[in-house]
Formats: C-alpha cells, sequence, structure tokens
C-alpha cells in the first residue's frame, strides 16, 4: 500500500513538473523575438515536459498493472533524439535563408563558414493560392487587370 502510495506521489510530481516545461516552452516560443530564440521553447522545455508525462505514465501503469511497460520509454527516448536534430535543421535553414536575428541579445556573433550560411538567399515558396477564390472570380480579376493596360 505504502509503495503504491508513493509511485502516486511520483506519478502526480512528474505530471506537474512535465506541465511546467510544456507550459514554459510554448509560451517561450509565442514571447520571445526572433526565429532562432523561439527554437529553443519547442526543442528544449517542451521536449523535457512531453518527457517528464510519458515517464509518468509509464510509471503509472507499470506499478497498477504489475506489468514493465516499455512503450512510454521508447516513445520519449525517439522524442529526446528526435526534437533536438529538428532544431537544429530548423535553424540551419534559417541561416540558409538569411532570417534576420536580434544583435542586441547577450553574447557574441557566431563564428560561421561559408557552407553553414550559403552563398546567397534561397527562394521561398510561392503564396498558396486562397482556397475560396473560385475559378470564375480570379478569371474576372485577371480580365479587369487586362482592361487597365494602356494600349
Amino acid at each position: 500500500m505504502t509503495f503504491t502510495l508513493l509511485a502516486e506521489g511520483v506519478v502526480a510530481l512528474l505530471l506537474v513538473a512535465g506541465g511546467v516545461f510544456a507550459f514554459t516552452g510554448s509560451l517561450g516560443m509565442l514571447q520571445l523575438k526572433d526565429f532562432f530564440m523561439r527554437l529553443h521553447g519547442p526543442t528544449k522545455g517542451t521536449t523535457l515536459g512531453i518527457g517528464c508525462i510519458l515517464i509518468a505514465s509509464m510509471l503509472y501503469f507499470t506499478v497498477t498493472q504489475r506489468e514493465f511497460h516499455v512503450q512510454e520509454l521508447l516513445i520519449t527516448l525517439f522524442l529526446f533524439i528526435t526534437a533536438p536534430v529538428t532544431g537544429h535543421m530548423l535553424a540551419k535553414t534559417g541561416l540558409h535563408m538569411h532570417l534576420r536575428f536580434i544583435t542586441g541579445t547577450r553574447g557574441s556573433l557566431p563564428e560561421l563558414r561559408d557552407e553553414d550560411v550559403g552563398q546567397s538567399r534561397v527562394a521561398r515558396p510561392a503564396k498558396a493560392r486562397h482556397p475560396w477564390r473560385t475559378r470564375r472570380k480570379s478569371l474576372q480579376m485577371k480580365s479587369r487587370r487586362k482592361s487597365r493596360l494602356p494600349r
């Protein structure tokens, strides 16, 4: 009985810690100023939050069902491996696209090699068409533009 009570206390602590980490990571993604700072929210805080919640789930079901549950542990390990790699890939993409960053933050500017940044600006993808515009409306807009052209 006391072991179950202790396990429930640890599960509750992990759930609260996971909620705090996930909330902090989400709040950081909303409040930070530029793209490169916003990467820290989901890659650090949210990853730790979801990891705590998954470990709490693994512990709870292991204690209540009296058999070891490895699925949550595998999901946690996969998350801890993939989230930093994804953040690194997003940061490299931001460098290649020459996204603006704030220079007033603490620390020095990173020394970047040419292969890290790229020589020219990468073209942005084309804007998506609005789903509510019909073909007829777009043809009407084209005919209006043609009628305005000088002859």
